[in-house]
């Protein structure tokens, strides 16, 4: 029966997650908040089907310390120390500030200054996990205010330690024993510290090279998992956190060669017990308790991200060096509360420094923090989508080349290679380029390219475009690339022009206004297709061949298409019938290879044998 009852909380988990996961990406919400909902549907305040959240919460902690490990495999010992800075500094005040201002704020409730230090310290720690998946999901965790942001929760995952160990102290019961944490304590903690970290140094590595060496994949996942909740496991015999542990032995293995195998195997494990996680979250939320008192509740979440979110920003612009918007993004992202933050206040409560109802209610402010932040990171950058950084204004350089052969916009990645070939061949030529950065940058190598925009007729009249024989035409926007070539088709009608096309329907367009279209990956593609038939065992001439006769095959299509490209339905007809003609193209040219093989087998056959003695 037991073993039945695991079975259905698992269906249950997994039920919840398959469908409120897939609705919430689809509208835009983002992952986390599509378990927080599931969380609280399934759990004991909401459809009953889970009772027990304590267990399930503490069990999926084991998502946040896969996370962790992750991280750490991605910082080598190098990088960490470079990022001591954004760590204490940024980290530390962030920690103090906010708890000041917090604890400040529920001195109102007057439960004395103890309980105040708990909340305040309790609440400015942020969600590891929910903010660090936010960020993935986002792809923002490498930017600026990325990495700023994986600092603070460092820290505050290096604070949340003594700050477990300070509430029994501030407890009524143990306040008057002791004053400060046992100095054995502390250097249980040290020594664990340099167990982990020297002891994986000289085993670690030799370990897997064994295990490895195996050959067995289910060896080397389990040995993963095994060095990942062992580390876990030894930092917690030291009182502190099983993240750190995690994320120290992530940090060991960052610069040895099974860093990406190991982020491999521990992937899967980690995506689903994080979902797990927030799942867990969200059933400890108390609705009835929000329901019961829905404006003090509001006021709790309401002011606990205003503060955190200011002070956020603060440090963002300084010490952090962010943008004004790089530092709203940290804010948003940051502002919530945190996992830890439950077990501060079940300490605290076991401690007798805050009541059941006070801990009911700092429980769900800090849940409904966790759900409003996917909220409030979206609205945020949509609303700074809505107003792009200004740009400094610049106008387009003087152009002294008065007799170009050749005009090329864009000099980028395809830009750069034509302007090579042709300076190769002595051949005059003036490019231009929108982007500030790529003018800076090719300036700096020697390369004299004019900064301006080519869909300006002033520009291509500065540009003596009148005087081209060939314009290139390599920008990146496709609508730039359609809007110069109508523009040098109408004023400029002599020239020869040469356009990059991303994809078939912007060669459509481009084919309209009459421009030889080339598109940016296909030769590339061919090339590579060419060499892999010639991996896979096929004679060079005849891979060349295939690669031949598909292009030709392919620019015949692109043709016939074009007079029909608007209409869909004809569109996928014609590639359907067209991939046909073209597999049996290719089964009569091996079938006349094979003919041709056996043909000469059989005059090989026929040649009369020797007389024996002759030669």
């Amino acid at each position: 029966m037991h073993g039945q009852g695991n079975l259905e909380l698992f269906l249950i988990f997994l039920v919840a997650a398959v469908l409120a996961v897939p609705l919430f990406r689809r509208l835009g919400l983002g992952a986390v908040l599509g378990y927080l909902v599931a969380g609280v549907a399934v759990g004991p305040h909401g459809f009953r089907f889970v009772r027990d959240a304590t267990s399930t919460l503490a069990f999926s902690e084991l998502g946040v310390v896969l996370l962790l490990f992750v991280i750490g495999l991605e910082l080598s010992p190098a990088r960490l120390w470079v990022m001591r800075r954004p760590v204490f500094m940024v980290g530390g005040l962030q920690v103090l500030l906010s708890a000041l201002l917090l604890g400040s704020a529920t001195a109102l409730l007057g439960m004395g200054w103890k309980a105040d230090v708990v909340i305040g310290l309790g609440l400015a720690l942020s969600s590891t996990a929910v903010g660090l998946q936010l960020l993935a999901e986002r792809k923002e965790l490498t930017s600026g205010f990325g990495r700023v942001a994986f600092a603070i929760l460092l820290f505050q995952d290096l604070v949340a330690i003594p700050l477990l160990a300070l509430i029994p102290l501030l407890g009524e019961a143990k306040a008057a024993a002791q004053a400060a944490p046992p100095l054995d304590a502390v250097l249980k903690a040290l020594g664990m510290i340099a167990l982990l970290v020297l002891g994986g140094r000289l085993l670690m590595r030799h370990l897997f090279r064994a295990v490895a060496w195996t050959r067995m994949p289910e060896v080397f996942t389990a040995t993963s998992l095994l060095v990942v909740v062992g580390s876990a496991w030894l930092m917690q015999l030291g009182g502190l956190s099983m993240g750190l542990g995690a994320f120290l032995a992530g940090v060991v293995l960052a610069d040895s060669e099974f860093r990406h195998e190991l982020e491999a195997q521990i992937d899967p494990f980690k995506g689903l017990l994080l979902g797990l996680f927030f799942i867990a979250v969200g059933m400890s939320i108390d609705v009835h308790r929000v329901l019961s008192e829905p404006v003090l509740i509001a006021q709790g979440v309401l002011g606990l991200l205003l503060v955190k979110g200011l002070v956020l920003v603060g440090l963002g612009l300084w010490p952090g060096r962010l943008s004004w918007r790089e530092s709203l993004k940290l804010g948003a992202v940051l502002a919530l509360g945190g996992e830890f933050a439950f077990v501060v206040f079940a300490e605290a409560l076991r401690a007798g420094l805050i009541d059941q109802v006070l801990r009911d209610r700092l429980v769900a402010v800090v849940g409904l923090s966790m759900a409003a932040t996917p909220l409030l990171v979206l609205a945020v950058s949509r609303w700074l989508e809505g107003k792009p950084e200004p740009r400094p204004e610049r106008n387009a350089d003087p152009i002294d080349h008065e007799n170009p052969r050749v005009i090329i916009a864009g000099f980028g990645r395809m830009g750069q290679i034509v302007g090579r070939i042709l300076r190769a061949q002595g051949v005059p030529f003036t490019a231009l380029e929108h982007s500030v950065e790529q003018v800076e940058l090719s300036r700096r190598f020697g390369t004299l390219i004019y900064f301006g925009d080519p869909t300006r007729a002033d520009l291509l009249r500065a540009a003596h475009a009148d005087r081209a024989e060939v314009f290139v035409l390599t920008t990146d926007d496709p609508e730039s690339t359609v809007r110069t070539a109508r523009l040098l088709r109408r004023q400029y009608p002599h020239l020869k022009v040469f356009a990059r096309a991303r994809n078939r329907q912007h060669a459509y367009k481009l084919m309209d206004l009459g421009v030889e279209v080339i598109r940016e990956t296909f030769h590339s593609s061919l090339q590579m297709g060419q060499q892999v038939l010639e991996a896979l065992g096929l004679p060079p001439e005849v891979a060349a061949d295939r690669r031949e006769r598909f292009r030709q095959h392919d620019e015949r299509m692109l043709r016939e298409q074009y007079l029909f490209y608007d209409d869909e339905a004809a569109l996928v007809a014609s590639s359907q019938q067209a991939l046909r003609d073209l597999e049996k193209l290719f089964e009569a040219d091996q079938d006349t290879q094979a003919d041709a093989v056996a043909a000469r087998d059989v005059r090989a056959t026929d040649t009369p044998p020797r007389e024996p003695g002759t030669r």
